[in-house]
């Protein structure tokens, strides 16, 4: 299963994670470093959680790091995905309520680690379109650029499953 497309016009981030809200990061495998090059972004024991929607060897994080791993692609999701990235968002949000640090990671930190985010942050209370916004703001204007997943979050991931487990 391809879990990334090819995106030559995509930058790569500025920076190999950034923090949403307290507690939540939004982060990939891959950023352009100081000098422009890109960067691999190897987690260590800078989190208490890390949640991976993509998981490359050698990127950590270190052991006796909580660590959840949900391979999606980014791209159209089946019901069983949809429902993974919920539980992942579930577990984000247990987490940020007992005071931990909380990564959420896929290649880029764009796309597959805010859907998680994003369904972190409406659990929370806030608006799909706040969520969204901050975490463009936060992140990178290119987080959140699969259109799909931004229609998904519109719709609610749990219609949106339902929707899919339809279609299957």
């Amino acid at each position: 299963m391809r879990t990334r497309r090819k995106q030559p016009d995509v930058p790569a981030p500025d920076a190999p994670w950034s923090e949403i809200v307290p507690g939540l990061w939004m982060g990939g495998h891959e950023f352009r470093g100081s000098s422009g090059e890109r960067e691999f972004a190897v987690v260590r024991d800078e989190f208490d959680l890390v949640l991976s929607l993509l998981r490359l060897p050698g990127h950590g994080p270190d052991p006796g790091v909580e660590h959840h791993v949900w391979p999606i692609p980014d791209g159209p999701l089946d019901g069983t995905q949809l429902t993974g990235v919920m539980r992942l968002a579930r577990a984000a949000q247990e987490a940020l309520d007992d005071g931990r640090q909380v990564l959420v990671r896929c290649y880029h930190g764009y796309n597959r680690s805010g859907l998680v985010v994003a369904h972190t942050l409406v659990r929370g209370g806030r608006s799909t379109d706040d969520a969204i916004r901050l975490i463009r703001t936060r992140r990178s204007p290119w987080a959140l650029h699969n259109d799909l997943f931004v229609d998904y979050l519109r719709a609610g991931l749990a219609t949106a499953r339902l929707l899919e487990e339809l279609t299957e």
